[in-house]
């Protein structure tokens, strides 16, 4: 069965663009699309769609809409993902996206929009409760932990990080092996060693990957 997605985009090419980009997708149905987020939290609200794509900025003030109305979305309707787009990789904007808790909250670069097996992949991790963060906003992030310090990542090795940037866009293990050229077995390995580093040891794997992303969005901050 695929993801019911519910769109929230001003722009109507951007709009229709997208809209006929995941109907490529068997993966995804679009339900419904609105213009700004005024339609956007009454359609989640009567629709219960699997997941949210909306762009950060719309209608009225053109500022961060998309990150309230995912704050919100999030409150009210907890097992509705919401994956917000950015023209820029604004790594505050994530920040503060995920600042009340990484589970089922997405921050992707429009640009991605092109690449629907990309997009696709976010929506899906979102929607199922994980977390997925541009791979460019990524590296704002760990150039800002390089100048910290403090920071809590200091004490993993090179490819540990490397581990958990690809874990904080949302890949799974198999995922980062083949984009690493690791074994899975190795990529466990360093992600147990992430988890023991940053103190992530006494919950399930899925909350301390969730969390091991807010680890790292909170050193950046």
């Amino acid at each position: 069965m695929p993801l019911r997605v519910v769109f929230a985009e001003d722009n109507y090419l951007v709009r229709e663009g997208t809209i006929a980009l995941l109907s490529t997708a068997p993966e995804v149905e679009v339900i419904a699309a609105v213009a700004d987020s005024r339609d956007l939290l009454p359609t989640v609200a009567e629709l219960e769609p699997d997941v949210v794509l909306t762009d950060i900025r719309m209608p009225p003030t053109y500022t961060t809409e998309g990150i309230d109305a995912a704050r919100r979305i999030r409150t009210d309707h907890p097992k509705v993902g919401v994956l917000v787009l950015s023209q820029h990789a604004d790594g505050a904007y994530a920040a503060e996206l995920l600042s009340g808790g990484a589970a089922g909250l997405g921050y992707l670069l429009k640009e991605r929009v092109t690449d629907v097996e990309e997009l696709v992949r976010a929506l899906t991790e979102v929607a199922r409760g994980g977390s997925v963060l541009d791979p460019n906003v990524v590296e704002v992030l760990l150039a800002a932990n390089v100048r910290e310090r403090s920071s809590p990542l200091t004490a993993l090795t090179s490819r540990e990080t490397d581990v958990l940037r690809e874990m904080a866009t949302g890949r799974n293990n198999a995922a980062i092996a083949k984009t690493l050229y690791l074994s899975e077995r190795a990529v466990e390995k360093h992600i147990n060693a992430v988890f023991a580093k940053l103190g992530l040891t006494t919950e399930e794997e899925s909350h301390r990957r969730v969390r091991a992303v807010l680890t790292f969005l909170n050193a950046s901050r």
